[in-house]
């Protein structure tokens, strides 16, 4: 009688034993499994975000210190770069207006472009003058979209900031324009037509 309740004492005990070891095993995965669908997610979440390009950007900004250190200083129109797909006669196509050699002086305080000598509708002397970023494409693909310009220099990843020169006085905009790119070239946008800017003095 004895021995059977020992047997029965064992059997009770192999087996409470085993049932623990089964439900620690089944936590363990289940444990495992969820720090993998974590592990996953973040991955996921990651790699969707570095594939996003930033967007676009369309409106009206001041320009950041970084921009305002490149952009400011005396210019010199060195060459013809091109034009957008569709020009006006005033774009002179196909051999662009007569500045060559011009210069244009960007200050934080004073802005002339008295220097495009042959041009009397492009010369602009202003005090204070209002220098606005109105757009920002983050590649060659959206440049090309918003400006129908194909112009040499421009890469696939390069950024390009359009900007804007207005008379503080009135708030309007002159037809002088420029284009910033990677802070490190500056081109001059006069009607559909376009131009290499060198610094002369900064």
């Amino acid at each position: 009688m004895k021995g059977k309740m020992r047997g029965k004492v064992l059997i009770l005990l192999i087996v409470s034993i085993l049932s623990d070891c089964l439900i620690g095993c089944s936590n363990v995965s289940v444990l495992k499994n969820q720090d993998n669908s974590t592990t996953v997610n973040t991955v996921e979440e990651q790699d969707s975000t570095s594939a996003n390009p930033a967007e676009l950007f369309v409106g009206r900004m001041a320009l950041d210190s970084e921009t305002e250190k490149f952009f400011y200083g005396t210019w010199k129109v060195e060459k013809l770069l091109g034009f957008a797909d569709s020009y006006n006669d005033a774009s002179e196509y196909p051999t662009g207006q007569k500045i060559i050699d011009d210069e244009i002086v960007i200050n934080k305080d004073w802005f002339s472009s008295d220097g495009l000598k042959n041009y009397s509708d492009y010369q602009y002397k202003l005090k204070n003058p209002l220098y606005e970023i109105t757009m920002i494409c983050y590649n060659q693909d959206d440049f090309y979209r918003n400006f129908k310009m194909d112009l040499p220099g421009i890469n696939m990843n390069d950024e390009i900031k359009e900007i804007q020169v207005s008379d503080s006085s009135t708030g309007f905009g002159i037809p002088v324009g420029f284009l910033v790119v990677n802070n490190d070239s500056l081109i001059l946008v006069l009607e559909a037509s376009c131009f290499e800017l060198k610094r002369v003095t900064d």
